[in-house]
């Protein structure tokens, strides 16, 4: 139950900053209606997601690895985005994670990320991964 006058706060992960900023993405049409469908929300994500966001396009062109470089650098100051910095525990949480999870095929990225949402008690995420909600989490993002 959220507290009234709370602001809802949702987990991005690499998934979704990429299909929003790829037109041509599978994804691209569901991240905009998850994104719309969010107006007042505050969007939590870490710093080990945009290394994943910008590891994506590395080998992309000049240009667009600019360009991606540009929308984390926006995402950085953007006041309704908290980006969590990456340590030595949030690696740490993950690795532990994807040590118990064996028998599925997460990356230690996703366990980081499943990790940072449980210690920040977040529920919803931005994001096409299935991993998310075999982990009891609510994905917005749907086709």
């Amino acid at each position: 139950m959220e507290t009234p006058g709370a602001v809802r706060a949702v987990f991005a992960d690499a998934g979704y900053w990429i299909a929003l900023f790829l037109p041509g993405d599978d994804w691209h049409d569901a991240a905009l209606e998850a994104t719309t469908s969010l107006p007042d929300a505050r969007i939590v994500t870490t710093e080990e997601v945009l290394t994943e966001f910008l590891t994506f396009f590395a080998g992309f062109s000049t240009s667009t690895r600019r360009a991606a470089v540009e929308v984390v650098e926006g995402l950085l100051g953007d006041p309704d985005v908290e980006v969590l910095p990456q340590s030595h525990q949030s690696f740490l949480n993950g690795l532990a994670l994807y040590q118990r999870r064996p028998d599925k095929q997460y990356s230690l990225q996703d366990c980081i990320s499943v990790a940072s949402m449980r210690e920040h008690g977040l529920s919803e995420a931005l994001t096409p991964d299935k991993h998310f909600h075999q982990e009891g989490f609510i994905v917005l993002m749907r086709r």
